[in-house]
């Protein structure tokens, strides 16, 4: 069985150049085509992190009630998870193939499909849809202050608008993401560190939440947010896709450290940013309270920013998502693909923004997604632990029934069974708006869905590949 997706003919798949669209899709980076260096991941991991979602996140802890130093320390601790998406990052280089290829190594060629349309179809759409909303609401009130119509069809013009910029970036591919977010990361940074200016100058250094949290109710709130503030590197599990075409030799360590700081840094300084704007903005309507307290000619700039960055963090997104379409076997070339994501990410947002709240779908979104994400992040960790991060690339690809990733019948049953135990265990220790799991229910509403989901995966799929020898020299 051989389901060759097409490629690109040798001498277009050498040129990845910046401002060319990039033909390779999910087919092995040759090694003479290998470039570029590990520290090229900072500005690539930091542009989609300078982010307006930062300060919502920030804001959202104080209103559930911690003060500003508590969720500074969560935003410390649970962004500490980027270290596992910088250390998946290093199986790119290793593969010289995209993350949802090398996945086949823990679910199999046919159980990987299984997995890739729900993490790097749905969630990825979900996450495109978030991130398009937050742009939107921004581009939208900025509309509305030109004198444009405030209606549903110019919403409309805007999110496709917003969505088609993305697009584009995901369609030339890699070589101008590299290029084109060392611009956007400085952009980026210059604009929020000057809103973070006018917000420390706003901000009430003695704010005390009105109703101090003590006891259970302040560990359920820490471990509440802390699910909040992890969920986003949890997501993040394209990481190889970025650092695919780095030469194979390159160092595991750099490739791993720069990913996770250029993410880290910047999630931190603007998430604790956006808790100090709470203790004296009314941050229920992030997007005016921050406007509120910037000169008019700043505010079309910052708008700018927030829309430049919700293209440098889809883009990213949508680049891996096309490549997914393709690892399911699906006879596309990457950048029909890309298409198709699009569409399904459009469809979600322009449902988010004209239906639901704004912050209702941002708090729904990253409560829920650590139940899949958390525990696919663990198995991906602890398969590339038990292999050494050694991926044969081309076995990888070659999708045959006699070969190493063929397992039975298609399936890796250990990572299959680790993936759904933890899923499971994930969704009883969960607490959202509108579900809370038996677990956490009985701790008193103590929000344990990532340590329960990714350490049940983890132990399931070391366990089973160990019983199953499944794994050459695990």
């Amino acid at each position: 069985m051989n389901h060759a997706l097409p490629t690109a003919a040798p001498d277009d798949c050498a040129r990845d150049r910046a401002g060319r669209p990039e033909t390779r899709g999910i087919d092995q980076v040759p090694v003479t085509e290998r470039h570029g260096r590990a520290r090229e991941l900072f500005a690539i991991w930091a542009a989609p992190n300078v982010s307006y979602l930062s300060f919502v996140i920030g804001a959202t802890l104080v209103l559930m009630g911690l003060s500003p130093v508590q969720a500074i320390g969560v935003a410390l601790v649970g962004n500490l998870l980027w270290i596992l998406t910088g250390v998946v990052a290093i199986s790119g280089p290793a593969a010289g193939t995209s993350g949802s290829v090398v996945s086949r190594a823990m679910y199999g060629v046919l159980g990987n499909r299984i997995v890739l349309v729900l993490t790097g179809w749905l969630i990825a759409s979900a996450y495109l849809a978030l991130n398009w909303s937050a742009a939107s609401v921004a581009g939208i009130g900025l509309a509305r202050r030109v004198g444009l119509p405030d209606n549903s069809a110019v919403e409309a013009v805007i999110v496709c608008a917003i969505a088609g910029a993305t697009l584009l970036v995901a369609i030339y591919g890699h070589a101008t993401i590299v290029r084109l977010y060392a611009g956007l990361s400085t952009f980026l940074t210059i604009v929020f560190v000057v809103v973070t200016g006018y917000v420390l100058a706003e901000t009430d250094w003695s704010y005390a939440p009105a109703e101090p949290l003590h006891g259970a109710a302040l560990f359920a709130t820490l471990t509440a947010g802390f699910t909040i503030i992890a969920s986003t590197p949890l997501s993040y599990s394209n990481s190889p896709d970025l650092a695919r075409y780095l030469p194979r030799g390159t160092s595991p360590v750099a490739i791993a450290g720069w990913t996770a700081f250029g993410a880290y840094l910047p999630s931190v300084v603007f998430t604790g940013v956006g808790a100090l704007a709470a203790t004296s903005l009314d941050m229920s309507d992030p997007q005016r309270a921050l406007e509120n307290i910037l000169p008019g000619w700043f505010v079309p700039v910052f708008v700018i920013a927030v829309v430049c960055n919700t293209v440098a963090n889809n883009g990213m997104t949508a680049y891996s998502a096309g490549l997914a379409v393709q690892s399911v076997g699906i006879r596309l070339a990457r950048i029909p693909a890309v298409l198709i994501i699009g569409v399904l990410g459009t469809t979600m947002t322009l449902f988010a923004i004209l239906v639901f709240d704004f912050l209702t779908s941002v708090n729904t979104m990253l409560e829920l997604v650590v139940v899949v994400t958390g525990p696919a992040m663990a198995v991906a960790v602890t398969d590339l632990v038990l292999r050494r991060n050694r991926y044969d690339g081309s076995e990888l690809l070659a999708e045959r029934r006699d070969g190493p990733f063929w397992y039975r019948g298609g399936v890796h049953w250990a990572g299959i069974l680790a993936i759904t135990v933890g899923g499971i265990i994930a969704a009883m220790c969960v607490t959202t708006s509108f579900w809370t799991g038996p677990v956490a229910a009985g701790t008193g509403d103590l929000d344990l869905a990532i340590p329960g989901g990714m350490l049940t995966a983890a132990a399931i799929y070391w366990g089973l590949c160990r019983f199953l020898r499944s794994i050459p020299d695990a």
